[in-house]
């Protein structure tokens, strides 16, 4: 199935990957100063971050098409960050995971049928949730933190363009 929502998570796969491309290891573990108004992490945690937000999500949209009802489970960012070595964790090997969960998920949404989108599960926060709202959180978490990627290049004087 072609959808407009599933081509468009499929389409960002690669942007975590162009949104670091020529930065130094200094660069991405450079953490900005607060008054620049770009987030608090440096780009190497948020690419990290990313990498495990997708890990979840990608576990989430597979449980969504084929479990009945399954348990979505949160998590805490902010522990994951301080407990699993985000400064010692590699930002291009983190944009590869994305772009290669982000291909994979993409094919085995491609050959669901437009019903299962409607198909729900329970976050263990949020309560019922479905794969569409499911699919839409991971495309709008990705764009957002890439927003800040590209805002603290900027604040480096790194600008892409």
């Amino acid at each position: 199935m072609s959808h407009p929502l599933i081509e468009q998570y499929a389409a960002a796969a690669d942007k975590v990957a162009q949104a670091i491309r020529n930065l130094t290891p200094e660069d991405l573990q450079c953490v900005p100063d607060p008054a620049a108004n770009v987030g608090k992490w440096s780009i190497q945690q948020v690419v990290i971050h990313l990498a495990d937000a997708e890990a979840a999500f990608a576990d989430r949209i597979r449980r969504l098409i084929a479990e009945d009802d399954p348990i979505l489970y949160a998590w805490d960012e902010n522990l994951f960050a301080q407990r699993l070595h985000y400064e010692r964790q590699s930002a291009p090997d983190a944009a590869e995971m994305i772009r290669l969960s982000r291909n994979q998920t993409a094919r085995i949404l491609r050959a669901i049928d437009e019903a299962a989108l409607s198909r729900k599960g329970r976050h263990s926060e949020r309560g019922p949730v479905t794969l569409a709202e499911s699919l839409e959180f991971a495309t709008t978490h990705l764009d957002h933190h890439v927003k800040f990627i590209h805002d603290k290049r900027a604040n480096m004087g790194k600008e892409m363009w």
